[in-house]
């Protein structure tokens, strides 16, 4: 039995999603960079629960795309994120967690906002740099989120599982992640 952790993320549009992507590609730690740009909805799933999310992600995106507001940029400390703003989105993911509830970690239990890191585990002092320099020339702008997607974690690279585009929307690609 696969005993390896699921991840779900949100599925960004192609544009969205390439602009992040390189960001993360030209600010990540290279030793560190295992996994695209992503927008984690939930970190760690139990195994066992895999045919229950496949259902319940099934249903959950027999809807139209979702829209989100790429709107600002966040320091983490060590790094930097641009944070998301969609109500439509988290309440979805609000839907997901009563649904599993029981299965969810205090990470997961707890999550409440929406980002997606382009920086992470560096110098203060260069993770400020990155901030000041992103929030200068930081213009908000709407992105689609075209579906959900399932990974393994596998303890550095994800492994890629099932997509479930929303109904009506394109097929999404595995989101630079794996």
């Amino acid at each position: 039995m696969d005993d390896r952790p699921l991840i779900l993320t949100a599925l960004l549009d192609e544009p969205t999603r390439r602009h992040l992507d390189g960001l993360r590609t030209r600010h990540f730690p290279p030793e560190r960079l295992l996994v695209g740009a992503h927008l984690t909805l939930f970190h760690a799933l139990p195994a066992p629960t895999l045919s229950d999310v496949v259902a319940d992600v099934a249903v959950a995106t027999a809807r139209a795309p979702v829209t989100a507001r790429v709107s600002g940029i966040r320091s983490l400390g060590r790094g930097v994120a641009y944070t998301l703003d969609s109500p439509e989105l988290l309440a979805l993911r609000r839907s997901l967690a009563v649904r599993w509830h029981e299965h969810l970690t205090g990470q997961d239990a707890g999550k409440s906002d929406l980002h997606v890191t382009v920086q992470n585990k560096v110098t203060p002092e260069r993770a400020r740099a990155l901030h000041a320099s992103l929030t200068a020339g930081f213009t908000p702008w709407d992105a689609t989120v075209t579906g959900l997607a399932l990974w393994r974690y596998d303890g550095g690279p994800w492994e890629a599982g099932p997509r479930f585009p929303f109904a009506g929307g394109p097929v999404p690609d595995a989101g630079g992640a794996g």
